[in-house]
């Protein structure tokens, strides 16, 4: 048993079913594991982890501990954690410190907890822990090997402490992996943020217009598979190429002063702070859905619709109507935080296998080599290995160039 602070330890046989059955489509994070097993990469290191606590995240930590580490794990998000799956981690020897609903003072609370278990790699998800470890516990900087962040948010703000000179270990940004960003940012938030809209509502998308507030991967992955469901897509960015991407696409692009009137059902993925705000809410449609698929819950201004609104109520879980002057009522999905994890199981396995085995690879070349601070790349040979497995796993075989092609692409003359 680890060390523990959650919800209620008898949940274990629950979260250890959800990672059982987690475990039947992860062949990458298998293949690594056994590749790595006799060689306990990680022993006398601890190792802790931000994360979302769910059934995919328990893998990659069980198999963080059986390649040596004594693991420590928190929640990075107050809605994304599973309390079954934390109190099955905690059975299989992880020291976990999270539950589901946490306030904000007990979510730092939690991370502070970790450091205290003086980690030699951190794995953040929103870079939280990192940034905590700068500004609260300097001291334990010197001990630290690196870390790896999951996430675009993370990466944006690691590379602003970098440039501040506020970053004193070595980061490597996960997310920015080929294998990370073309999959996991495009399908796994394109899927799983439609399922944490439909589960949550059991509302149609087809007919519907749904305007989603950023294009990059992770937007191109919604509206990718909102138009599949047969919505009509607008799409609202302040990147002139983003937005003519859009347009080729085949989408709508507006801004959001003129789309706030249109859509049905309204997805923030920016990364940044009032996406949606007043002016917006005041002339949205009657029953408008308000989801965020960004890391943070600041996307969706909920100070002003609280400002805005006459009465509040909720009539299904994760969802919140605000009824405003007008007779309008608008429904914010999962608090205004991920609708994907908080109303949702997150990413499928299939595409967390990928992201995991980056996270996991990461942390093994960390205590390979010694880097200056700073915020590095996934190396090359890594991103490929994961693909390469990947393809194996599915009997996909990959063609290979003869002599003459590899010549011909050396060479300038013809």
């Amino acid at each position: 048993m680890g060390n523990y602070r959650i919800a209620d330890i008898e949940l274990s046989e629950s979260g250890n079913n959800k990672i059982e059955w987690a475990w039947e489509s992860m062949p990458v994070l298998k293949s690594i594991r056994d590749s790595q097993i006799s060689l306990q990469p990680f022993k006398d290191l601890t190792i802790a982890a931000c994360l979302h606590l769910e059934a995919k995240t328990a893998c990659l930590l069980e198999v963080l501990a059986q390649l040596g580490a004594t693991v420590v794990a928190t929640g990075s998000n107050p809605l994304s954690t599973q309390d079954d799956v934390c109190a099955g981690l905690v059975s299989s020897g992880v020291n976990v410190f999270s539950h589901r609903g946490m306030s904000t003072s007990e979510y730092f609370a939690n991370l502070r907890t970790a450091l205290d278990f003086h980690p030699d790699i951190v794995i953040d998800d929103g870079a939280d822990m990192i940034a905590l470890l700068h500004k609260e516990m300097p001291h334990l900087i010197r001990s630290v090997l690196g870390g790896s962040e999951e996430t675009t948010t993370g990466v944006n703000r690691l590379k602003a402490m970098e440039a501040d000179d506020a970053l004193k270990i070595p980061v490597i940004a996960v997310n920015d992996a080929k294998s990370k960003y073309l999959f996991d940012n495009r399908y796994g938030t394109g899927q799983s943020v439609l399922d944490g809209v439909m589960r949550t509502t059991n509302h149609l998308i087809a007919g519907k217009s749904v305007v989603v507030a950023g294009y990059g991967w992770c937007g191109r992955g919604v509206a990718l598979r909102a138009s599949a469901f047969g919505a009509r897509v607008i799409v609202v960015e302040v990147d002139p190429h983003r937005a003519f991407e859009a347009v080729m696409d085949g989408y709508e692009v507006m801004s959001m002063d003129m789309a706030a009137s249109r859509g049905d059902i309204f997805l923030t993925l920016t990364g940044n702070t009032d996406v949606l705000r007043k002016e917006h809410f005041k002339v949205m449609k009657d029953g408008a859905l308000l989801g965020n698929a960004g890391h943070f819950d600041v996307e969706i201004n909920k100070q002003d619709l609280e400002d805005i609104a006459v009465s509040k109520r909720s009539l299904k879980p994760n969802i919140e109507t605000y009824k405003l002057e007008n007779g309008r009522n608008l429904h914010l999905l999962a608090e205004g935080r991920l609708v994907n994890l908080a109303a949702g199981d997150g990413h499928p396995v299939e595409i967390m296998d990928l992201s995991f085995a980056l996270q996991l690879e990461s942390a093994i070349r960390l205590t390979r080599e010694s880097l200056s601070p700073g915020v590095y790349n996934v190396p090359s040979d890594i991103d490929r290995k994961i693909m390469e497995v990947k393809l194996g796993s599915m009997n996909i075989k990959l063609e290979k160039l003869t002599p003459a092609q590899e010549l011909y692409l050396k060479s300038w003359t013809e």
